[in-house]
Protein backbone atom coordinates (compact mmCIF):
# COMPACT_ATOMS: atom_id res chain seq x y z
CA UNK A 1 0.00 0.00 0.00
CA UNK A 2 2.82 2.53 0.93
CA UNK A 3 4.27 2.13 -2.74
CA UNK A 4 0.89 2.92 -4.04
CA UNK A 5 0.20 5.50 -1.77
CA UNK A 6 3.83 7.70 -2.66
CA UNK A 7 2.58 6.65 -6.50
CA UNK A 8 -0.40 8.23 -5.82
CA UNK A 9 0.89 11.56 -4.57
CA UNK A 10 3.89 12.11 -6.70
CA UNK A 11 1.01 11.44 -9.79
CA UNK A 12 -1.36 14.51 -8.09
CA UNK A 13 1.54 16.41 -7.43
CA UNK A 14 2.38 15.80 -11.49
CA UNK A 15 -0.83 17.15 -12.53
CA UNK A 16 -0.29 20.24 -10.26
CA UNK A 17 2.90 21.74 -12.00
CA UNK A 18 2.55 25.05 -10.65
CA UNK A 19 2.17 23.20 -7.05
CA UNK A 20 5.82 22.74 -6.04
CA UNK A 21 4.99 21.94 -2.51
CA UNK A 22 2.76 19.11 -3.37
CA UNK A 23 5.40 17.47 -5.60
CA UNK A 24 8.60 18.25 -2.66
CA UNK A 25 5.98 16.28 -0.07
CA UNK A 26 5.63 13.84 -2.47
CA UNK A 27 9.29 13.25 -2.91
CA UNK A 28 10.40 13.36 0.40
CA UNK A 29 7.41 10.33 1.07
CA UNK A 30 9.10 8.42 -1.49
CA UNK A 31 12.08 9.00 -0.12
CA UNK A 32 11.24 8.24 3.00
CA UNK A 33 9.36 4.67 1.89
CA UNK A 34 12.72 3.81 -0.27
CA UNK A 35 14.72 4.47 2.77
CA UNK A 36 13.06 2.09 5.19
CA UNK A 37 13.59 -0.33 2.66
CA UNK A 38 17.39 0.15 2.15
CA UNK A 39 17.33 -0.11 5.63
CA UNK A 40 15.57 -3.07 5.95
CA UNK A 41 17.76 -5.09 3.73
CA UNK A 42 20.68 -4.23 4.91
CA UNK A 43 19.77 -5.78 8.14
CA UNK A 44 21.26 -9.08 8.90
CA UNK A 45 18.45 -10.92 10.36
CA UNK A 46 16.94 -10.48 6.71
CA UNK A 47 16.45 -13.64 5.01
CA UNK A 48 16.15 -12.07 1.26
CA UNK A 49 18.58 -14.03 -1.41
CA UNK A 50 21.31 -12.04 -1.43
CA UNK A 51 20.53 -11.52 -5.29
CA UNK A 52 17.66 -9.85 -4.35
CA UNK A 53 18.91 -7.81 -2.19
CA UNK A 54 21.67 -6.39 -4.40
CA UNK A 55 18.31 -5.99 -7.17
CA UNK A 56 16.68 -3.94 -4.65
CA UNK A 57 19.64 -1.99 -3.40
CA UNK A 58 20.34 -1.17 -6.64
CA UNK A 59 17.07 -0.21 -7.51
CA UNK A 60 16.56 2.32 -4.45
CA UNK A 61 20.19 3.46 -5.21
CA UNK A 62 18.53 4.54 -8.83
CA UNK A 63 15.09 5.85 -7.14
CA UNK A 64 17.41 8.02 -4.73
CA UNK A 65 19.64 9.54 -7.93
CA UNK A 66 16.40 10.10 -9.27
CA UNK A 67 14.26 11.87 -6.16
CA UNK A 68 17.46 14.27 -5.94
CA UNK A 69 17.20 15.19 -9.71
CA UNK A 70 13.62 15.73 -9.30
CA UNK A 71 14.26 17.53 -6.28
CA UNK A 72 17.02 20.25 -7.92
CA UNK A 73 14.67 20.82 -11.52
CA UNK A 74 11.50 21.01 -9.37
CA UNK A 75 10.00 19.21 -12.79
CA UNK A 76 6.76 17.36 -11.83
CA UNK A 77 6.71 15.80 -15.39
CA UNK A 78 10.43 13.91 -14.37
CA UNK A 79 8.37 12.03 -12.02
CA UNK A 80 7.26 9.72 -14.26
CA UNK A 81 9.56 6.98 -13.95
CA UNK A 82 9.64 6.79 -10.04
CA UNK A 83 5.57 6.49 -10.38
CA UNK A 84 5.84 3.52 -12.87
CA UNK A 85 8.83 1.69 -10.46
CA UNK A 86 6.49 2.20 -7.65
CA UNK A 87 3.51 0.93 -9.29
CA UNK A 88 5.29 -2.77 -10.85
CA UNK A 89 6.48 -2.72 -7.38
CA UNK A 90 3.00 -2.55 -6.31
CA UNK A 91 1.20 -4.69 -8.36
CA UNK A 92 3.53 -7.56 -7.97
CA UNK A 93 3.54 -7.32 -4.45
CA UNK A 94 -0.35 -7.71 -4.90
CA UNK A 95 -0.05 -10.48 -6.98
CA UNK A 96 0.03 -14.49 -6.00
CA UNK A 97 3.44 -16.19 -7.05
CA UNK A 98 0.80 -18.61 -9.03
CA UNK A 99 -1.39 -15.82 -10.91
CA UNK A 100 -0.48 -15.70 -14.90
CA UNK A 101 1.76 -13.20 -15.55
CA UNK A 102 -0.36 -10.07 -17.79
CA UNK A 103 0.19 -9.93 -20.91
CA UNK A 104 1.45 -13.52 -21.29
Amino acid sequence: MAFTKAAVMMDDARTKADDKEALSQALRFNHLLWTIIQADITEPSNSLPPELKANIMSLSLFVDKQTTAVLRSRNAEEVEILITINRNLAAGLRSNPGDPVEGS
